[in-house]
């Protein structure tokens, strides 16, 4: 008999004595009901000791959570809880072995199923466990990314904010260690789940059958519908056109123009929730095409259409010269390189009072033959450079405007990176409007942090900065000082990431994050000075979100921390029993 395989656990006098035992590899042996069973000793929900719990009728109890296991194959009765694996026992005469191997040990397929479960049952603890034990079987992210969405798209009202953070924390991963990506796929899955818990499933619609209609007639028909809030024919419209093989770009343009037909709906979500759609299915591939866009079609139900608000036509009307640079803009059939683009100009135009001049200078532009998506992402710059320079005596609530006006300009960058569209370049003058009206939020304007010095720079001193409210002004002297001396600006990304996953963040400090990451990213194939100074501007509007929005009660990251702790083996109950006894 090889003693490697097989653990010696008494006689089955001794056990029926005892009636449970615990041996070696941390194994407790059952005698219960004139037969020998054996499970791990670990609870697998939170790690009690399981010989301390009930049996009773083939069930045994755990007294710390009450979770429920059947000793004979180890399956709970409680969906929170995992199986606790079993192992085989044989009696030779009258002693008993243990096969030191788990009959029923979980692998890639099975924590897959159990991150299923744990989205749709919205249990947070179960997903934890789920990502880490599929991040350490080597499973690639985009799997368990996939299985989100597919379960998020399936679910509910259609995409939304839990999809957006799945997706935007998907972009993130090359810039976080091991626990960063768990945390990050975590809160990603974990607000999945929780937009979709008690919603019914969702039912896509048929195609039209065997339509003949050309792509431009469904892009047609698409926006007609998306004008009167038809969501159940644009949604048809939409299935035709994958059904007849239209290109992402193709589907990804007929979707963009619907939303810019109208002024920055529902404040920039409505475009940004749209990009993160079509991100989602660049990385993932096309299968999820379908229930993706589909569930986007419902975020144009209702949105509030900005143009229709009292700010965007008084005290000052910008509606009208908007509309005479879409005409301007419509007739001219071809660009001609003739305006240089001076980009130091064009960003302070864009945060000047003068919102008329801005559109002439953006219209002059752009018929100029300027790049659009050069212009979207300086765009973006002026927005970044708001969050910088506002004023913490704001109203706490005013940081969302600024950010709103910040992701937005950065999902029209990366749209514009993507498509040559003409109809897109109108959401540029809804973010450089949004701009403007973020104005008196940077009045008066916060002083540009100065570098702090006498500092040692290590990232825990920026942690230790960010465990005390409000320390915004203080955080973002820390990265300036630590910019100023050209430390690792890619180490420094991860570390406001894991500034952000270590908290119950909000939605919005996702998106912050993400667009601050990626933004910066797109600025490092500059190296001049300006260049330079745009990816400075990144890393502070980042870092005084985030510190203005932090610590928090951090539930979700210590829910992190458990699943962690328990997968290594660690005793998370003796250890409390200790804290405990010696009080």
């Amino acid at each position: 008999m090889g003693t490697k395989e097989w653990i010696y656990a008494g006689t089955v006098e001794e056990l029926k004595q005892a009636s449970s035992k615990v041996i070696k590899g941390g194994i407790v042996v059952l005698y219960h009901e004139d037969e020998v069973r054996a499970i791990d000793n670990r609870c697998p929900h939170l790690g009690f000791p399981l010989h301390l719990g009930s049996v009773c009728n083939g069930i045994l109890t755990c007294h710390w959570h009450n979770a429920r296991f059947d000793i004979c194959s180890g399956g709970t009765l409680d969906p929170w809880a995992d199986d606790v694996p079993a192992y085989d026992v044989k009696i030779e005469k009258d002693d008993v072995w243990v096969n030191s191997i788990p009959k029923n040990v979980g692998n890639a397929e099975k924590l897959k199923q159990r991150l299923r479960e744990g989205l749709e049952q919205n249990i947070g603890i179960v997903i934890a466990k789920a990502v880490i034990g599929l991040i350490e079987s080597e499973v690639p992210t985009d799997e368990i990314v996939m299985i989100g969405v597919k379960f998020g798209t399936s679910q509910g009202n259609g995409w939304g904010a839990g999809l957006t953070i799945l997706t935007a924390m998907r972009n993130v991963l090359p810039k976080l260690d091991t626990l960063g990506q768990i945390l990050a796929l975590y809160h990603g899955l974990v607000h999945v789940a929780r937009a979709s818990s008690g919603r019914a499933p969702r039912h896509l619609l048929g195609a039209l059958p065997s339509s003949k209609a050309s792509v431009d007639r469904l892009v047609e028909w698409y926006r007609n519908c998306i004008e009167v809030r038809d969501t159940q024919g644009a949604e048809k419209v939409l299935l035709t056109a994958i059904e007849q093989g239209a290109t992402p770009e193709q589907l990804s343009d007929m979707m963009m123009i619907s939303v810019t037909d109208h002024y920055y709906l529902d404040g920039g979500h409505t475009f940004d929730f749209h990009n993160k759609a079509f991100e989602a299915l660049e990385s993932l591939g096309p299968s999820l095409t379908k229930p993706v866009l589909a569930s986007l079609v419902q975020l144009l139900a209702a949105p509030t259409r900005s143009e229709e608000l009292h700010h965007w036509q008084t005290p000052v009307d910008l509606v009208t010269p908007i509309q005479l640079a879409f005409e301007k803009l419509k007739q001219s059939s071809t660009t001609e390189h003739t305006v240089q683009l001076d980009e130091q100009a064009f960003v302070d135009q864009l945060l000047s009072d003068k919102a008329n001049e801005t559109i002439e200078q953006l219209t002059k532009l752009l018929l100029g033959g300027a790049a659009p998506e050069r212009l979207a992402q300086l765009i973006c710059l002026a927005a970044a450079e708001r969050i910088v320079r506002f004023h913490t005596q704001n109203e706490f609530s005013d940081w969302i405007a600024v950010l709103h006006t910040f992701t937005f300009a950065h999902a029209v960058h990366e749209r514009l990176r993507r498509s040559k569209e003409p109809l897109l370049h109108r959401a540029l003058y809804y973010g450089a409007m949004a701009i403007y009206h973020d104005r008196f939020l940077n009045v008066p304007r916060a002083r540009k942090p100065e570098p702090a010095s006498s500092r040692n720079f290590t990232f825990e001193e920026l942690l230790d900065i960010l465990d005390r409210r409000q320390q915004v002004d203080e955080a973002a002297s820390w990265v300036a000082g630590y910019l100023a001396e050209q430390r690792d600006s890619q180490k420094l990304l991860g570390t406001l990431g894991l500034c952000l996953l270590r908290e119950d963040a909000e939605f919005h400090s996702f998106q912050l994050y993400e667009a601050a990451v990626a933004e910066f990213d797109h600025w490092d194939e500059g190296c001049d000075a300006f260049a330079k100074q745009a990816k400075e501007t990144c890393l502070l509007a980042c870092t005084r979100y985030l510190a203005a929005h932090a610590p928090s009660a951090r539930e979700l990251p210590h829910t992190t921390k458990i699943a962690w702790r328990l997968f290594r083996g660690e005793r998370l109950f003796e250890e409390d029993a200790e804290i405990i006894n010696n009080k």
